[in-house]
This record gives structure tokens, sequence and C-alpha cells, in this order.
């Protein structure tokens, strides 16, 4: 079939019956990345789960941390959770890159939450107001594979364990979780660390801890990968400044699964969108000319700030053009 008449063939398709079209009643909270809102159908999705996995320095938590920014600044009544088992989360970092840590509320440093057991009472009472309140929420936990369960706790060091009941803490956690997240407008973003699998041979070779519970339950999962440092000289000085983090989504129940984005992340600052759009678009050869011609050193932060909305609307169009060109050319029922 020729590619107009594919066209219009599409045209003729509603949008809720476009697989990658979500459908209007779902809220969205940015990534920070518009090609990656894109392949998630327009970012995490209040009201499911979303699971950020990767090895170390691949940018879980920047990842994070940008999320509950544009929650935030979407969202500026909502409520924001970061529950960070791992005793590692610098706020000031956090804050350079524009969280506003006066709306995020960290928990108790004198009762952390150390356990599946702590993570479900304080998720469930956390899920609970917003229900009372009929208010948005964003809740990380940051990372599942710093929790222990109670058994683990009081169990002596010495005696052994097959390491099972944190899985089956996790599995009973997401039953009785899942339906009360549906019907808030709550988002759950957990993040997780790889693990290699022993005596692997063929297939996937890693892992992540907390049993199959959460691969059931997670709408999104997004897989996060070092591509190579970004370095620059200044001075005679070599310096790190940032890094290319792939994003491949492994599962995705908002849209297709499978796509990847390659995010230039720049250290003290998050996802650098603009040159992300910008090399993605010169990727696919569909790059205007207007902004090859930009002088983009000179710009003010706001004619940046301008110049990475206006860029992102042409990600979106030339993403959704792309996208249709793949989809089916007729229905299977009529």
């Amino acid at each position: 079939m020729a590619k107009g008449k594919k066209r219009e063939k599409l045209e003729e398709v509603e949008n809720e019956n476009i697989y990658f079209a979500a459908p209007n009643k779902l809220e969205f909270v940015s990534t920070g990345c518009t090609k990656l809102d894109c392949d998630l159908g327009g970012g995490f999705c209040l009201g499911r789960v979303a699971n950020i996995i990767g090895d170390k320095s691949t940018s879980k938590t920047s990842m994070g941390t940008e999320a509950v920014i544009n929650f935030l600044r979407k969202y500026p009544d909502g409520a924001a959770f970061y529950r960070e088992t791992e005793a590692s989360y610098l706020t000031s970092y956090a804050a350079n890159m524009g969280l506003p840590l006066n709306k995020v509320e960290f928990g108790d440093p004198d009762k952390p939450v150390v356990t599946v057991e702590d993570f479900a009472r304080d998720l469930g009472a956390f899920v609970g107001r917003r229900l009372a309140t009929n208010t948005p929420g964003i809740y990380i936990l940051d990372s599942l594979d710093a929790l222990s369960d109670e058994a683990e706790m009081d169990r002596d060091i010495g005696e052994g364990s097959y390491g099972t009941k944190k899985a089956a803490k996790m599995s009973e956690l997401f039953r009785t979780a899942a339906r009360k997240l549906e019907r808030t407008r709550v988002l759950l973003i957990i993040i997780s660390q790889v693990r290699d699998k022993l005596n692997v041979s063929f297939g996937e070779k890693t892992t992540r801890s907390g049993g199959r519970a959460l691969d059931f339950y997670a709408s999104q999962v997004i897989v996060l990968s070092k591509v190579k440092d970004l370095k620059r000289t200044i001075k005679g000085i070599e310096r790190s400044y940032g890094v290319i983090i792939r994003g491949k989504i492994k599962k995705n129940k908002i849209n297709v699964p499978g796509r990847e984005t390659d995010m230039e992340f720049h250290y003290s600052y998050g996802v650098e969108d603009f040159l992300t759009s910008y090399n993605w678009l010169e990727q696919v050869k569909r790059l205007p000319d207007k902004f090859k011609e930009l002088n983009y050193d000179k710009m003010t932060d706001a004619d940046y700030y301008e110049a990475t909305k206006e860029i992102g609307e042409e990600v979106k169009k030339v993403w959704t053009d792309i996208e249709q060109d793949f989809m089916p050319a007729r229905k299977k029922y009529l």
C-alpha cells in the first residue's frame, strides 16, 4: 500500500484504537526527556507502578529525582514522598537539579524504611491519605534492593536462608496495594539494581531482587545502561561532565514496548533534553534547518528553555509520524 494511502487509512481510525495513543483520562509525569516520554506513552503514569532498573552510575536516582521535580511542577499541591534506603541520597545535589526540598517528605530519620513491612505500612498510609483527600501523589522507593524483611532482621547472621521471604512479602504487598493504586492518582516508582544471574549461558543474564511480583504489577519497566562518558577539556584539564544513558522500555502497558532512547545526562543538571532531542532528530534525518542555525551558547536561559520546548514539539510530531508508519494498514476484525 502506498504511504499516502496508508496515512489516510490510519487517520480514519479513532485515537483510542491506536495502541500508542494513550487514552485521554490518563495523567502523566514527564521523565525529563521528551523522547523517552513519547516511548512511554506520555511519561510516567499516575495510578500505576513504574520500575527503573540499572547498574551503578546509570542515573537511576537522578531519573527518580526528575520525576519528582516534574510532578511538583505539574501538581504544586500534590504530595511527594522520597524513601531512600541506601543512606546515600544527597539532597544538595538534588537541589542543584531543581528539586524543591521543602515540598518533599523524606521520612523520619529515626524510623527509616528498612524492611518490606516498613515499606508496605508507609506506602499504605500515603495512598490512604491520597484517597481521603483526592489529591495526586508520587512515591519513590530508592532502592528495593536495600530493603530487608523483619524475619531477616531478627535472624542471626550465621543462620542459613534461601532468601525467599522478601520475594513472598513483595508479592503480598503488591496484591493488596495494586487495587488501591489503581483507584488513586498516585505514581509509585521503584528503583532497582541489576544482579548477575549465576550459571546462565543464554537468555537474560541479569535480574533484580524482589521476585517476580514487580514484573507482573509494574505497568512500565525501564532498563538503563551506560553507553559512554561525556568529557571535555578546559584550560588543558580534562573532566567528565556527564554520561550517555540508554533507556530501553522492557515492559509498557501504556504504549508499545521495546523502544530505546539514548539520553545525555549532565551532572548536577539532569537529562539535557534539548541535546537529546537534537541528536535523535539528526539520527532519523528529520532535524529542521532552523535548529542547526541557532547559536545556543549565547542564548539566555529563558531562550534556551523555549528552544527546548519547541524542539520537543518537533520530536513528538516526528515520533508519532514514525510510529504510524509501522502500524498495521488494516483492521483484523470488521
